[in-house]
């Protein structure tokens, strides 16, 4: 038998790589179980843990869960999602702040799902995808699986958003492709924790209908909200929708919403993809061929994850004990940021710019090797290209205090 033999398709080829984040976790975990949980600081996962490490749920929201009938646990959903909660997922990701454009949504499986819409339904084979250099590893991935490649630009200028860069970055593939898809992950980005900025947006909006003032190109901008539950108020959090209003038709906005950290069904698998486009048959277009995508890929998604956020939609008691319950973890969360921001500030530990969420980034030229040597001390980050990535969600205040001179020893 020849060991190099494949009866893998050619373009499904690819080199096997161990998923850094999930095998770092492991490894957390083996030395917890060494050495007593006290005596590790996990910082791994992208879940909001408690201070004895177990993972948080709002508790109506599980409440819920455990009361739904059967009906609603074990039955399909329709394909686009249930009616009911294609309305509450707006409601839920807009809150008041939803623009002068046309809206519809599609029912996917977490932001995943709706990261997978964009990259199939508005690229073209061959096609690159413009993200930020600090990104969430499953864009590369997702880009790959279907075709496509990423482009990165420097996300960062001192403390805030290198726009310039972007706009260079986004120049170039505009005049190179016909259509261009953007994805940008804010607020409270996926690893660093920053946020756009109300002047940044300004200037990214001003040169994207710029942009698209030329009716050969075909814009989409797809703004990843993951962790827009956990960065500040309902109303910071949301007042930059107000800039995707009265779009060029050739401009389109997509979002991806999850239900995953902002009502903690993680494992649910609940989530949308959202449109705003300049006409109602954009809209209708795009609620057509992402449905035809979910048929293709998982054919239709959770109706209980559904049920349950278009009950808190429709109950206004539900609603309220929902948002208090959610204000107590994002609480939790602050004070563990504010405790890793103030000592690393001591020590003299540089971090990218951060705002809100479940991450900070350190920036080091080997992460590999510094992740490695703080292993060795108990202290467990996940090594990007360019950084450590510490996780304040999965940590105590006590120890988001310890961590920043451990890490400044090494970087």
């Amino acid at each position: 038998m020849n060991s190099h033999f494949s009866m893998v398709a050619p373009h499904s080829k690819r080199p096997v790589v161990p998923d850094v984040i999930f095998g770092t976790g492991r490894e957390a975990q083996d030395a917890e179980a060494k050495y007593g949980f006290e005596k590790v600081i996990n910082s791994t996962l992208g879940v909001l843990m408690d201070d004895t490490g177990q993972l948080v749920f709002l508790p109506t929201v599980m409440e819920r869960l455990r009361d739904l009938p059967d009906s609603e646990l074990g039955a399909y959903a329709p394909i686009a999602g249930l009616p009911d909660y294609l309305s509450a997922v707006q409601e839920a990701c807009f809150r008041g702040h939803k623009p002068n454009a046309f809206t519809e949504a599609v029912a996917t499986p977490g932001g995943t799902g709706a990261i997978k819409h964009a990259v199939w339904n508005y690229t073209e084979m061959g096609d690159e995808v413009l993200i930020a250099d600090w990104y969430w590893a499953p864009y590369k991935t997702i880009a790959e699986e279907h075709g496509r490649r990423i482009r990165t630009f420097n996300y960062f200028k001192g403390d805030g958003m290198n726009v310039e860069a972007f706009k260079g970055a986004a120049s170039e593939l505009i005049a190179a492709q016909e259509r261009v898809l953007i994805i940008l992950n804010t607020p409270a980005h996926n690893p660093t924790g920053y946020s756009i900025s109300e002047g940044e947006w300004e200037e990214i909006m001003g040169f994207l209908r710029e942009q698209a003032k030329d009716a050969a190109k075909k814009i989409i901008l797809m703004v990843d909200v993951a962790y827009i539950d956990f960065a500040g108020s309902i109303e910071a959090s949301r007042d930059f929708f107000k800039h995707f209003g009265d779009l060029p038709q050739n401009l389109l906005v997509l979002t991806a919403f999850s239900l995953s950290k902002g009502y903690t069904m993680y494992g649910m698998r609940g989530g949308a993809i959202i449109c705003l486009a300049a006409t109602q048959a954009l809209a209708l277009e795009f609620k057509d061929v992402c449905s035809y995508s979910n048929r293709a890929a998982w054919s239709n998604g959770t109706r209980a994850a559904m049920r349950i956020l278009a009950d808190v939609y429709k109950d206004p008691v539900l609603f309220q004990k929902v948002e208090a319950e959610r204000e107590v973890f994002k609480d939790l969360l602050n004070a563990r940021n504010k405790a890793f921001m103030e000592e690393a500030e001591k020590v003299g530990l540089q971090v990218c710019p951060f705002r809100d969420g479940f991450f900070i980034t350190i920036p080091c030229k080997d992460p590999a090797a510094v992740s490695n040597a703080l292993k060795k001390e108990n202290l467990f980050a996940v090594p990007l290209q360019g950084g450590l990535r510490f996780a304040p969600c999965a940590v105590s205040e006590e120890k988001c205090r310890i961590a920043p001179a451990m890490i400044k020893k090494y970087v």
